[in-house]
């Protein structure tokens, strides 16, 4: 490494006051930890540490080095608050600006760091030049590799791009010789070994080409002429100009769905020019001075994930969770089925959402969330959610997902999963018109909606299905003929309550089929018991 002139130090230990209060959930703010500590720690050379930082105190340490000497991303748009922050309002659209209270991050460099933790997915989008393959390539020096190493596996989209460009070529002796494919030597391309994976403007890639990335993507595996590779646990970074389907080609929805976060790059401020004139005059790149004390081992990545899957996710939170989500799958008119009510259903029909919409003149589509949206939530969108929210938590020095954790992370992990219907009434609305293009605003606004109408309806103290469900998660080896009778009752008795609703929403529909499953379950066991 090359002599640090300009001093890029890492932030001492304890990067967030009062870490070693693990076991709290929720931290409580200490003004004097930050007169004593500062807010960042005092900076120290990383050889002068005494010890090694255990995986979350060192990828805050990382957070820290890269947005104060890599990257320049001066915003704050994941907010965290201890008590109601200070506001200001700006313009004719009477925007407002907080001063958060608690630490707070920038998504541009806190999301992909979060991927790198867990091993997932990411899509930086933006305009060129705006810092997305330079904030991938950070990525990639965590996990131990020189910039030279990491530059030269990046792979870089082109309309001309074949299969063999991607993953390797046959070598030719054996090409000419071999009698069976089996026999066929692959060389395979060097970045799928790599355990952080770039690839630069995707939706450059041809159509035919992307199916072959499909697979390693997704499953981990190269596949060419018969022969297997099997690629490392990565994480993965891939840049967009945009996610609205530009570039040379469409990226196929199967590609699309597996990506778990999006992190939309924001511009450059002005006021930071002094840093680009720094590094222009000293011709000075901050990759070459990127500490080794922040490389990731392979151990410590794999017990960074195995903590992270052990934070835990409160059972008051899943639950707003699946009332949150239980709102946009459902459509009334898309089948006369109960099942098959779903907008999945018509979409799969080719039958467009605007003709379904002038039939549901029962709902009202201001306030029903669900009218906002033209799909649901796939299941791999929600394991996302929850793998995400259980990192951010982690990232923050905490034990348990907090509510807060879960309302900065839906837009991000969300954000290419559920689609606007531009239609909706709420967008024609001079107040929320900037939803269309402020995806983020509007996920967060969805997600608030959703919490103000679980507590109005009194959710969190009393849930009867939810009770339900918890008393037959506990087996029916015990349960006798009467107690199985009372529970089929107790079901039926919801049921007739629901069917009296003046309309069908997505959490009743939702809650019925459930009602429906445990129906199914103590009728079966009541069979059984009856057979004996």
């Amino acid at each position: 490494m090359k002599n640090n002139p300009f001093n890029f130090r890492i932030s001492s230990s304890p990067t967030r006051p009062k870490r070693h209060n693990r076991d709290k959930a929720q931290q409580e703010f200490d003004v004097a930890d930050l007169v004593n500590d500062g807010p960042f720690g005092q900076p120290l050379v990383g050889d002068e540490t005494e010890q090694q930082s255990p995986p979350d105190e060192k990828l805050r340490q990382a957070y820290f080095w890269i947005v104060n000497y890599a990257v320049i991303s001066p915003y704050y748009d994941i907010e965290y608050n201890t008590h109601t922050p200070q506001p200001f309002t700006f313009g004719d659209s009477r925007a407002e600006l907080r001063l958060p209270t608690d630490q707070s991050y920038s998504s541009f460099i806190l999301l992909p760091l979060l991927t790198f933790a867990t091993q997932r997915k990411c899509l930086f989008i933006g305009g060129p030049g705006r810092g997305k393959t330079a904030s991938a390539l950070l990525m990639g020096l965590l996990a131990g590799d020189d910039s030279k190493t990491v530059r030269r596996n990046t792979l870089h989209g082109h309309p001309q791009m074949t299969v063999a460009d991607l993953l390797g070529n046959p070598l030719p002796k054996d090409l000419m010789q071999a009698e069976d494919e089996a026999d066929i030597r692959i060389s395979w391309r060097s970045w799928l070994k790599q355990r952080v994976k770039i690839i630069d403007e995707y939706n450059r890639i041809p159509t035919r080409t992307q199916s072959a990335l499909l697979s390693v993507l997704g499953d981990n595996y190269a596949e060419m002429f018969n022969q297997i590779y099997e690629c490392p646990s990565a994480a993965w970074y891939l840049t967009a100009n945009d996610d609205q389907g530009g570039g040379t080609y469409p990226v196929i929805e199967a590609l699309k769905d597996r990506i778990d976060v999006v992190v939309q790059a924001l511009p450059f401020n002005p006021r930071f020019l002094d840093e680009l004139l720094m590094r222009v005059e000293q011709n000075i790149d901050p990759t070459d001075f990127f500490p080794e004390d922040l490389h990731f081992s392979v151990a410590e990545m794999e017990q960074m994930q195995a903590e992270i899957k052990a934070i835990k996710l409160p059972g008051t939170l899943r639950r707003r969770l699946e009332y949150f989500v239980s709102q946009f799958e459902f459509s009334e008119f898309s089948g006369d089925t109960f099942e098959y009510q779903s907008k999945d259903t018509s979409r799969l029909a080719g039958v467009p959402r605007h003709f379904l919409a002038q039939l549901e003149s029962g709902r009202d589509r201001l306030a029903d969330l669900g009218c906002q949206t033209t799909n649901g939530l796939s299941v791999r969108s929600l394991m996302s959610l929850i793998i995400y929210a259980k990192a951010l938590a982690y990232f923050r020095g905490n034990s348990a997902v907090s509510l807060e954790d879960i309302t900065q992370i839906i837009p991000f992990v969300l954000h290419s999963h559920l689609h606007q219907d531009p239609d909706a009434p709420l967008f024609a609305d001079a107040d929320y018109k900037t939803f269309l293009s402020d995806k983020v605003g509007w996920l967060r606004y969805l997600f608030k909606e959703s919490n103000l109408a679980f507590d109005l309806q009194g959710l969190n103290n009393h849930d009867p299905i939810a009770e339900l469900k918890a008393q037959l998660d506990q087996g029916l080896e015990q349960v006798s003929e009467r107690e199985c009778r009372s529970q089929l009752q107790k079901i039926e008795q919801l049921l007739t309550s629901f069917s009296q609703s003046n309309k069908l929403t997505g959490v009743i529909h939702s809650d019925a089929l459930t009602l429906k499953y445990m129906h199914q379950r103590y009728s079966n066991y009541l069979r059984w018991l009856q057979s004996r």
